[in-house]
């Protein structure tokens, strides 16, 4: 009679050149460790070693960071992946060892040690999209810190070119007009307008590069069935920030797990008769940025969403504050919009995860257990549950 084979975790510390693997039963016991390269040599040496134990689960720290190269090449070998949250390691570190002191070692049995202990860790799958999505959204950022470096640098050149004249929001067809307009003889300014004109090639090539992704990444978002961009002030850009880095919105429990992953929950800030809550620093500072990009939209256009603001302005909040409070109300209106994509997809049967995301364990990953939230979980006192549409 055969015996059953144990299922065993191997924590996986990952960084840009090498990883570092502990291989531990289900009490913890360590089977085997090891340290490997990244390139294709390193790779497969360790998924020969890890071949020892049939039964395997692969549990990467950071895999939406550091660990998502790996992770991703795990899942397309067809290996069994779970995500570790970063902080959710380090606290078991600094239990089982007294100190935070860390190594590669500590830090890959911090992970196994946290697989083992917790069952809602989030599964990963590969899905080409999302992949498609991260690496679009972030080109895109990249394309336009340098468009904002070129600008600042043809601007400079033009104010010496030309005096008194320069723009405040400087575009490609008002700098060709300023550089058609003069002509200059020494050899400095001649330079100077060459230059100018590369700066300006450049800058139109990067506005060209930067449409080209935008339209990209409508045309993904749009395929994913996604309505993200019903609501106001949510564009291709938005969207696509918000499905890349969410994945699989079901590990959120409510919306009040989602606002403190997203940083829009408020921290309690009163003081004797003093009722007030304040700017949350914590979450995904990527996903916070979005959406007040999407508050900043809704203020400056007739919306429900200024209506709100000016409401909260009435009733005495400082400007930072109502704009908080917004940026809550929109966090909420996007959480809501994603549980119907994924309701709706999941309806529709169309063969991937919820809302066409990857599919992945139903109850909450790790990250969101009450040990790591604090008092930023609290839903925000005024914001009605009324989703903020477009009309028309």
């Amino acid at each position: 009679m055969s015996q059953k084979v144990e299922q065993v975790i191997i924590g996986v510390d990952p960084h840009k050149l090498s990883v570092t693997i502990e291989v531990v039963g289900q009490r913890e016991q360590m089977l085997g460790s090891g340290r490997f390269t990244t390139d294709r040599a390193g790779y497969a040496a360790m998924r020969s070693y890890a071949r020892k134990w049939p039964d395997r689960v692969w549990a990467v720290e950071g895999s939406n960071g550091a660990g998502r190269p790996l992770a991703q090449r795990l899942l397309e070998d067809g290996e069994y992946v779970v995500d570790v949250p970063a902080k959710l390691a380090a606290r078991v570190r600094l239990f089982d060892t007294g100190h935070n002191r860390k190594t590669d070692a500590h830090d890959a049995h911090a992970v196994a040690a946290v697989a083992v202990r917790t069952t809602t860790l989030r599964v990963l799958q590969h899905d080409g999209e999302l992949e498609a999505l991260r690496m679009l959204t972030d080109r895109r950022e990249a394309l336009t810190r340098r468009r904002v470096q070129t600008v600042d640098r043809l601007q400079a050149l033009l104010a010496e070119l030309l005096p008194g004249q320069a723009k405040r929001d400087l575009t490609t067809g008002q700098a060709k007009t300023m550089l058609a307009s003069v002509r200059p003889r020494d050899i400095a300014g001649k330079t100077r307008r060459r230059i100018a004109s590369e700066e300006l090639a450049e800058l139109v090539s990067v506005e060209a590069k930067i449409k080209k992704a935008t339209a990209e990444l409508k045309s993904i978002v749009l395929a994913r069935g996604s309505r993200l961009m019903d609501l106001h002030g949510v564009g291709p850009v938005v969207a696509a920030r918000v499905l890349a880095d969410v994945g699989d919105v079901t590990r959120f429990a409510d919306r009040n797990r989602f606002a403190s992953w997203t940083g829009t929950a408020p921290l309690d800030a009163s003081s004797g008769e003093q009722n007030r809550h304040r700017l949350s620093r914590a979450g995904n500072r990527r996903m916070n940025h979005m959406i007040h990009i999407a508050a900043i939209s809704q203020i400056r256009l007739d919306t429900d969403g200024r209506a709100y603001y000016r409401r909260k302005r009435a009733e005495g909040k400082k400007p930072l504050e109502a704009i908080r409070c917004l940026k809550r109300r929109i966090s909420d209106a996007i959480y809501r919009q994603l549980l119907e994509d994924a309701q709706r997809a999941a309806v529709e049967d169309v063969g991937t995860g919820p809302g066409g995301h990857c599919r992945a364990s139903q109850k909450s990953s790790a990250v969101d257990l009450p040990l790591l939230i604090d008092t930023s979980d609290q839903p925000l006192p005024g914001p009605a549950d009324k989703t903020l549409r477009r009309t028309g």
